[in-house]
């Protein structure tokens, strides 16, 4: 019979588990606690107070992570509940300052990355640390190579609960393209109505405008919206799984080095392929020819809207089920939860 672990899961204090809207990370913390419970394990949560989970809350009162007083606050509070009762492991996807304190000590530690790392927070990790306590994982490989030559390290894509996302096998021609992310210059909207123009297809943006980017919205992407192009907002759950699962392909023309970008895998999951520019974990998440294209700029992505066709929609589900289930990534983290608790012994 195995051990049911107890698991301390920390995540940052601005947005509760799960999100209303946006917010990757912690849908993957959601994920992963209704996980490990439907296991047997014992979790416990660090974060907003506002969440809602079946793990047992502690619920944050610093309210940012960029303020040093709310750290503070927070780092006392996870420190006191981990040293006043035993974990099996501890697991952060916040801040890596919060497991400062049990460094010394025998208590493995995870730190989990879902953006670029902070090499010298790292290293500083590493000399501090307990002998083969401290493991790092990025949300792909390109993440993790970025910690392997400080710290022991391993990528564990995100991953989506399938039964959330409905599988469309077919598609008509004219369905429209999709973009879904913030609207702003490094996520790319700009390019996708380009696409959709040159291509003669109809384009459905959402996602949410911050602030310091809505007058390149205003400016930018406003003037172009019309019958055939449309800006939608943000949507939900339910709005995003059949968004996403009538579009005749989804679109993710960045111009940055994305950690991971959780809403292909989404995509995938309905069966839409995906073209993307292979910057960041793009060409980890998409294989050429099977759920999707990768390209390098504009023209590409138009000539791969055209042959999108060639794409089975069966084969883009069966690789979401095969790399991006929620099942497949919970076992991942048990298998290495398990591992370092081996380890340490």
């Amino acid at each position: 019979m195995k051990k049911k672990l107890k698991i301390a899961l920390i995540a940052d204090p601005e947005l509760p588990v799960p999100p209303t809207l946006y917010g990757g990370i912690e849908r993957i913390i959601f994920m992963l606690i209704e996980g490990y419970i439907s296991l047997g394990y014992e979790v416990s949560l660090f974060a907003h107070p506002d969440s809602q989970t079946d793990a047992k809350l502690f619920a944050y009162t610093g309210k940012k992570s960029t303020n040093k007083v709310d750290v503070l606050k927070n780092l006392v509070l996870i420190n006191r509940e981990l040293f006043r009762n035993r974990y099996d492991v501890v697991h952060s996807f916040g801040r890596l300052i919060y497991l400062f304190p049990q460094l010394p000590f025998k208590l493995p530690k995870i730190m989990s990355y879902q953006r670029e790392p902070t090499q010298s927070s790292i290293k500083n990790a590493m000399n501090f640390a307990k002998l083969n306590t401290m493991f790092f994982t990025g949300c792909s490989e390109y993440i993790s190579r970025q910690i392997m030559p400080y710290a022991p390290s391993l990528a564990i894509f995100n991953g989506v609960n399938l039964s959330s996302y409905h599988f469309q096998e077919h598609v008509s021609q004219d369905a429209p393209l999709v973009f879904l992310g913030r609207i702003e210059p490094i996520k790319g909207p700009h390019t996708a109505i380009e696409v959709a123009i040159r291509t003669g297809k109809k384009l459905i943006i959402a996602g949410n405008i911050p602030d310091e980017h809505q007058h390149y919205f205003k400016e930018i992407i406003k003037p172009k919206l019309n019958t055939e192009i449309k800006y939608i907002g943000a949507v939900n759950d339910v709005e995003k799984n059949k968004l996403l699962g009538t579009a005749l392909v989804f679109l993710m023309p960045i111009e940055w080095d994305e950690p991971f970008g959780i809403v292909m895998a989404e995509a995938m999951a309905c069966g839409t392929p995906v073209i993307g520019f292979n910057r960041g974990s793009v060409p980890e998440i998409i294989i050429n020819g099977k759920n999707g294209y990768q390209c390098t700029n504009c023209d590409q992505m138009i000539d791969y809207v055209k042959k999108i066709h060639e794409i089975s929609r069966m084969d883009v589900r069966k690789d979401a089920e095969q790399r991006f289930s929620s099942e497949v990534i919970i076992q991942q983290y048990i298998n290495l939860y398990t591992d370092r608790i081996n380890q340490n012994g």
